[in-house]
């Protein structure tokens, strides 16, 4: 695989991931379902994914990015276990609403698998690490950077709302409201 086509799929990875992260936005304002501390550590897992392909639009394929994407990826599949474990027991109707029969916290688990899964397979290509600068610009060109920009401005709207439902304490076990919104109205 050359670094081109490597970079085309580290950008295609950072649409995926906004792709989630739009879609727990989407969750969260219309159908109002407020994230729950684990759900809220399961977005930002999702966002630690896309910082191996940033750093490799941003300085070229190398196995550490991947790696760093990769212990994001367990982490995250270790957090999203947690919460389907917290629900797995009959009667439990589960948090917030699903998705094709899933909870959005069976899909993150299944995301994250699929992403350890992908993620060791492209660590299989040795050849997109070797230096070949020519045939790649310097930021990857403008649908990587838009990508890299998609996900900085996702993350960032994540960390406001995050802020905006949790306050600056401990965030609720079940959220029903803004917690810095509720004391300004």
């Amino acid at each position: 695989m050359t670094q081109t086509r490597a970079v085309t799929l580290n950008a295609l990875s950072l649409y995926a991931a906004a792709l989630v992260l739009a879609a727990a936005f989407a969750a969260q304002f219309m159908l109002h379902e407020l994230p729950c501390p684990l759900c809220l550590l399961q977005r930002l897992l999702f966002a630690t994914l896309a910082i191996g392909p940033i750093l490799n639009i941003r300085f070229g394929p190398r196995p550490s990015h991947y790696a760093m994407s990769l212990l994001a990826a367990v982490a995250g599949a270790v957090a999203s276990t947690r919460q389907v474990l917290l629900h797995v027991l009959p009667g439990d109707a589960g948090y917030g609403s699903a998705l094709l029969g899933f909870h959005y916290y069976s899909w993150a688990l299944i995301g994250f698998v699929a992403a350890i899964v992908l993620l060791a397979a492209i660590l299989l290509f040795d050849r997109q690490s070797a230096d070949d600068s020519t045939s790649l610009p310097a930021d990857g060109g403008a649908f990587a950077q838009t990508a890299v920009w998609l996900v900085i401005a996702l993350t960032a709207a994540n960390m406001a709302t995050t802020l905006l439902e949790c306050g600056f304490g401990a965030c609720a076990d079940n959220p029903v409201v803004y917690e810095l919104l509720k004391h300004a109205g």
